[in-house]
């Protein structure tokens, strides 16, 4: 058994995005030695760019950071209080967005690596990893996200006797702000909602009439689409992420009733509401890239040039990036893993991040926080119970590990409809009303129990070893 020279095992976590960052940070700070494997740069893959870890290859949002009324906010909340660094991370390199935790991309991954480097416990290994991990290996963090590589998915594959399922993934554009017509666009959030800066106008919205939505929804519709890849054709989307033309192509009022609403903006030109917007949002620290908001899609990137300076505003667009598709894979994880997220086929491996059916940034960075909890426990000989499932991280954690039907399992954000229900609320308008409050105080009293006992159970082994 590989171990280090205080006879633990050391732990391999395969990924180094923000799972498999999280989930070293969270094993060397209990203790535990860690070699993290990355693959790049020695092997790119279509959508990163860069070789640093925990690099965001969609969004530069971690969505809600309202811990009172939204689930992932609450997640947020729990995970500062675990330790994350991503949290961590992400906090040092906010950007305005509202009520939502964006962050400077290239600032927060870059920090993440850093500090990662710097950890005397965590060793990282640049290399792919193409197969199941060596008998020596006695301890094992599979990370590899929505982008892993065929040849370690084939054995997988194998090793569990079921077939991966998959769907989409998207890329939003991004446009260089100073190409951006702000004669016609004006800055504004939502209802005015503050951000965490306390600032009301953290987006550019870019106002549609009634012929001009009409006529974009028309080109969205009849534009040149990428061809998928054979192994694509079959995949389904992940419905919290389709394409915009997919959207469009559902009825001529979806998208205004999605990521081109207009509800809670004014244009300061006509004092009205237009018939639809489009908004950006800051992509960067120094403000000089802004994403289309929603505008994932499968559009070569001449017709996405073409039809997005359709769009009030962007006229002379000049984008930074344009917008793509790429596959993701994930497990049937009810089926296939155990409540410390081992793969039952091979127990010293563990699953973290998308891989496991969780969707978004935080939700896959949560999961890589509890593998690498659990794997510490394991290399110190203790015990560590899951958190209750009426915490944020507790729920999403028993969706993916039985709590979610195995015969319809589909990849999920963490949201309240997974949390148990309070049962002695009224009925009624008022009882809505008093649900989501009652829910987050029991989920924080929740939370902090579970970490008061964990540490409590590690400062015993601590003690007696």
């Amino acid at each position: 058994m590989a171990s280090d020279p205080d006879h633990r095992p050391r732990l391999h976590v395969i990924g180094g995005g923000l799972a498999g960052s999280e989930a070293a940070w969270q094993a060397a700070r209990a203790g535990i030695a860690v070699t993290l494997h990355e693959m790049r740069p020695e092997r790119r893959t279509a959508a990163h760019q860069t070789d640093r870890l925990a690099e965001l290859v969609c969004s530069n949002s971690f969505r809600s950071d309202d811990a009172d009324n939204n689930a992932v906010g609450l997640l947020h909340e729990e995970m500062r209080r675990a330790g994350s660094v991503v949290l961590w991370a992400a906090d040092r390199h906010k950007l305005p967005a509202g009520g939502a935790l964006a962050v400077d991309r290239d600032g927060f991954a870059q920090a993440i690596t850093d500090r990662l480097l710097a950890e005397p416990l965590i060793r990282l290994q640049r290399g792919e990893v193409t197969t199941l991990p060596p008998p020596d290996w006695p301890l094992v963090v599979v990370a590899t996200g929505p982008l892993t590589g065929a040849a370690l998915a084939d054995a997988i594959g194998g090793l569990t006797g079921e077939a991966s399922l998959a769907f989409f993934d998207a890329i939003a554009p991004i446009v260089y702000r100073d190409t951006i017509d702000m004669e016609r666009a004006w800055f504004q959030s939502r209802y005015d909602k503050p951000g965490p800066g306390g600032g009301t106008a953290d987006y550019i919205n870019c106002p549609l009439d009634r012929p001009q939505y009409e006529a974009f929804i028309a080109a969205l519709l009849a534009g040149e689409k990428t061809d998928f890849r054979a192994w694509e054709k079959d995949t389904p989307y992940f419905e919290g992420c389709l394409p915009i033309e997919v959207m469009a192509a559902r009825g001529p009022d979806t998208l205004r009733f999605g990521p081109m609403k207009p509800v809670g903006l004014t244009d300061p030109r006509t004092g009205s509401r237009a018939y639809a917007v489009v908004q950006l949002r800051q992509d960067n620290a120094l403000g000089t890239l802004f994403n289309i908001v929603g505008f994932q899609t499968k559009l070569k990137h001449a017709e996405q040039v073409r039809i997005f300076r359709t769009i009030p505003g962007l006229e002379q667009a000049e984008f930074a990036r344009l917008g793509g598709l790429h596959r993701n894979t994930f497990l049937n994880s009810p089926r296939l893993l155990d409540g410390e997220l081992r793969l039952k086929a091979d127990p010293r491996m563990r699953f973290a991040g998308q891989i496991t059916g969780v969707e978004g940034y935080v939700e896959s960075a949560a999961i890589g926080l509890l593998a690498g909890r659990f794997a510490a426990a394991e290399a110190q000989g203790r015990a560590l119970p899951p958190p209750p499932p009426t915490t944020a991280l507790g729920a999403l954690h028993t969706h993916i590990t039985g709590g979610a039907a195995a015969e319809s399992f589909q990849p999920m954000n963490v949201n309240f409809g997974l949390f148990p229900p309070i049962p002695d609320l009224r009925g009624g308008r008022r009882g809505r009303a008093e649900r989501k409050p009652a829910l987050v105080a029991r989920a924080r009293a929740d939370l902090g129990e579970w970490l008061a006992e964990n540490e409590t159970r590690s400062a015993d082994t601590r003690a007696s070893a």
